[in-house]
């Protein structure tokens, strides 16, 4: 038996679900469907599970003054680590009033993240509707942060840096405008570019994985469990099940350097509107 002979119905399968499809209701019909599809149910899990961690987080830490095991320790580092590394190094005078927000987009990003790397499961991280959301919510938030500051129309002028004389200031004015709106763009794309590439190749390597330890279980439960086929699949199935493995703890990190980066950019497009260089 061959173990590539699946590989096309395989391929297929993997392709159809990453199509977005209604987990409630038929989605063929308009009054049946409901428009939950299997990434938003996830991205509903995962913001579930982040709630709870966050209370259960909460309970442990009011229990006593002193943060006592792994989960409460690890939780507190996580949030000194986005204090210190996303707000104070970039935010120095105005962290406190922004913190609240980006560590949202930080833990909420993460969950979903790391959701997605569980087998079978589609977070909304991994569907531009969603990235494309979270992108427009941290580009509202930084313009209405530079309105407030300079004003609306100082905040438009200030687009363009002062000492360049006209008609030049008029060209850069537009290239800066060009550029603000392509933030909404950049932070949408490479979240959602980055998290789908990581799903389609974990897919990938867990069909070749499949498929070459199906038939060596066959192989292994019948007369011929020691010829060189069988021995060929069983290489072959460890091979793919190892480097499965290393993608998928490559994975762990992707999700967590994500997370970071949209988070990061946004307290950078922050400081830019609250007038900084």
């Amino acid at each position: 038996m061959n173990p590539l002979d699946g590989l096309n119905s395989a391929v297929n399968e993997l392709i159809d679900s990453f199509m977005a499809h209604d987990v409630v209701g038929d989605e063929t019909a308009t009054l049946t469907s409901v428009g939950l599809t299997q990434y938003i149910f996830w991205m509903t899990v995962a913001l579930v599970l982040l709630l709870v961690v966050v209370f259960v987080f909460r309970k442990k830490q009011s229990q006593s003054l002193v943060p006592h095991g792994v989960f409460v320790n690890g939780m507190e580092y996580i949030i000194e680590f986005a204090r210190d590394d996303l707000c104070k190094s970039i935010l120095p005078e105005t962290w406190k009033k922004h913190f609240p927000f980006i560590f949202a987009l930080f833990f909420f990003i993460l969950a979903n993240n790391i959701v997605g790397i569980i087998p079978g499961c589609h977070p909304g991280t991994g569907t531009m509707g969603v990235t494309a959301a979270l992108a427009l919510y941290s580009f509202v938030y930084f313009i209405v942060v530079g309105c407030k500051n300079k004003g609306v129309w100082g905040y438009i002028k200030s687009l363009a840096p002062e000492g360049v004389a006209f008609p030049l200031n008029v060209l850069v004015w537009l290239i800066e405008l060009f550029s603000t709106f392509l933030r909404l763009v950049t932070l949408a794309v490479r979240l959602f570019c980055n998290m789908f590439a990581g799903h389609v190749v974990m897919g990938a390597f867990a069909i070749l994985a499949s498929l070459f330890f199906q038939p060596l279980t066959s192989a292994l439960s019948g007369a011929t469990a020691f010829s060189a086929a069988a021995i060929g699949n069983a290489g072959a199935s460890v091979m793919w099940i190892a480097v499965l493995i290393i993608i998928y703890l490559v994975e762990i990190l992707v999700a967590a350097i994500q997370a970071y980066v949209f988070a990061l950019l946004t307290a950078v497009y922050i400081q830019t509107a609250e007038g900084g260089e």
